[in-house]
């Protein structure tokens, strides 16, 4: 049997052509239709979760996408003001703060859950049980036992390169994560 016939006759196009006309509104006909519908869908699916609207919607201040170098780490631009950029392609936070930056794990050290950037309280926090960290990662509350975790870096003129192979843990090693961090 041809692959454009159906077991009762009729061809693909003529049952598409009955949906339609039945449920005329029930499938968007364009992408942008298609992407506002899944992103109110989304939206209403965490509100009926009882996720609040800050919460579900805390953001950090920028995405950033790496550049890569050569037989390196990433690479970022030395960020112009405080605050934090989330690079999740390599799982790597970059913070500006009070005169220094810093590189982190995207993940709590307590059940590796991506931590968030809450804006309004300038922290991070947690999502799953709320540990809470100040900008340079330092354990304020909640159910981790130590700060988050910091990969070493350096400065290359404008950028900052993160080796992703050397991750500081406070707990195992305080001078190597107090020593994870650049001044600007």
């Amino acid at each position: 049997m041809p692959q454009d016939v159906r077991d009762d006759g009729r061809d693909d196009d003529d049952a598409c052509a009955a949906c339609d006309d039945a449920f005329p509104d029930a499938f968007p006909r364009d992408r942008r239709a298609f992407l506002r519908d899944a992103a109110v869908a989304v939206a209403a699916a965490l509100l009926g979760l009882g996720a609040s609207p800050h919460d579900a919607w805390a953001r950090p201040l920028a995405f950033v996408p790496a550049r890569r170098a050569r037989g390196g780490g990433p690479r970022y631009p030395v960020p112009a003001q405080d605050g934090a950029s989330i690079d999740r392609d390599n799982e790597v936070i970059l913070v500006r703060w009070e005169g220094a930056a810093y590189a982190f794990n995207l993940a709590c050290p307590h059940q590796n859950t991506a931590l968030r950037w809450m804006e309004r309280d300038r922290r991070f926090q947690c999502p799953k049980h709320k540990s809470r960290y100040r900008p340079d990662g330092g354990f304020i509350e909640g159910r981790a036992t130590r700060g988050m975790d910091r990969f070493a870096l350096r400065r290359d003129g404008a950028e900052i390169e993160v080796d992703l192979d050397v991750l500081y843990r406070q707990d195992r090693d305080p001078s190597g994560w107090s020593s994870a961090v650049l001044r600007l």
